[in-house]
């Protein structure tokens, strides 16, 4: 197989994926409801339901217009060897294999990160403050930007350091110390990712002592669960929007409730909420959930080491010197198929996760009060409550709201 068959391949995968994803949010857009659904009549409004479906479009419009553009950029880079042109740029500022990957992946990053700055804040500052969710300031917005790229290249330059040098030493057998070196930073990251990562955005403070707090440590005793650390975090800060969620394993592991869910709910929706999240401990989601994803890194980190080798795949993008970094683009591409068969298998398996969380949530502690705290965070954060079912399938690891609440009404 030559480089030009390699390049048809990979355009081919490119445009397939776009119609793909255009054709599903079409699907999601056009199957908005003008019909309140009676499950949630008393709690939504009209008008709110109406807000609901405003916001919906607005960011179907968006999505189109920044995957289109995301779409032109790419096959301009591959039909015009941009890949290549900014290899040969990297090769004339520095020397040696590791250094010009890791700038490489550095210059690619940065022109992403100013070409598509602009629809961030467009999506900030105007989408997300005409429908009232916004309170992240300017000051906030540049900081939180300049952590996160802080944050790529303190982990993210190490971590991809390491991959290269492995490959570099052992060749074709590279994915086994990458799959080694990856798996202990994901259970790493699960572990630490509340305490280490999260405070440098947010604040995090012990849910003080009162009525909740004393609901929640009862609940927790019922059902059998230790539970020493309670958070709140100020996730007003930036959003509107109310979520929880549960971090860490083992005496690392909290439940974080953001400030905005203890706002919009009562005490007993709250408890149920933190029963559903219990109920994902309890099930050992957490655990499942990272192995499954370990066991897919590895799968991807085996069949990368047969093929990274083959100069065919540096040539497709144009270039004329084998490197690991084009080899590891073109891989990327090309695997993007069996990525999506995965990403569709994970999707599912969270949404399993999800309706058993929610029955044990009913089973230990309150149907009605989950059913409507589902209700209340759907109504605040303007979800899509009739989401086609194929976006449902291939995006949704959450099933849609009224599921859940037939669900529940079976158990």
């Amino acid at each position: 197989m030559n480089s030009t068959t390699i390049l048809t391949a990979i355009i081919t995968i490119v445009l397939a994926d776009y119609l793909l994803e255009r054709g599903l949010s079409f699907l999601n857009c056009r199957s908005i409801s003008t019909q309140l659904p009676d499950e949630v009549k008393g709690i939504y409004s009209e008008e709110k339901y109406q807000r609901s479906q405003e916001y919906k479009r607005a960011n179907c419009r968006f999505e189109l217009v920044t995957a289109s553009l995301q779409v032109v950029i790419l096959l301009a880079l591959l039909m015009g060897g941009g890949f290549a042109f900014i290899d040969r740029l990297v090769r004339g500022m520095v020397q040696g294999e590791l250094l010009v990957s890791l700038l490489f992946f550095a210059l690619l990053f940065l022109g992403s990160e100013i070409l598509f700055l602009p629809f961030t804040l467009y999506h900030t500052f105007v989408l997300e403050e005409r429908f009232a969710f916004n309170k992240t300031t300017k000051l906030t917005f540049i900081t939180d930007k300049l952590k996160g790229w802080l944050l790529v290249v303190l982990l993210g330059g190490p971590l991809l350091s390491a991959v290269i040098w492995f490959y570099q030493m052992t060749q074709g057998n590279f994915w086994i110390y990458a799959w080694l070196l990856m798996s202990g930073f994901t259970i790493f990251l699960t572990m630490f990712y509340s305490t280490l990562i999260v405070p440098l955005f947010n604040k995090q403070t012990p849910l003080e002592q009162g009525g909740l707090r004393d609901a929640i440590e009862a609940f927790s005793a019922k059902s059998g669960f230790q539970l020493d650390n309670v958070f709140v975090i100020d996730g007003s800060r930036r959003s509107t929007k109310a979520n929880a969620y549960f971090a860490g394993l083992g005496a690392k592991k909290r439940i974080v409730l953001y400030d905005t869910l203890i706002k919009d709910l009562e005490v007993e929706e709250l408890v149920a909420v933190l029963a559903h999240e219990i109920g994902h401990y309890k099930k050992k989601h957490t655990i499942k959930g990272i192995i499954a994803a370990l066991c897919q890194t590895g799968i991807m980190l085996y069949i990368l080491s047969l093929f990274i080798a083959n100069p065919v795949l540096s040539a497709a993008l144009g270039a004329d010197i084998h490197s690991f970094h084009l080899a590891l683009i073109s891989f990327a591409l090309l695997y993007s198929p069996l990525s999506t068969i995965m990403g569709l298998a994970m999707n599912s398996f969270s949404r399993k996760n999800e309706y058993e969380a929610d029955r044990f949530a009913a089973d230990h502690f309150n149907a009605a009060a989950l059913g409507s705290a589902l209700k209340k965070l759907s109504v605040n954060n303007l979800s899509n409550l009739s989401p086609h079912p194929l976006y449902v399938f291939f995006h949704y690891s959450h099933p849609p709201l009224l599921q859940r609440l037939r669900a529940m009404t079976t158990i």
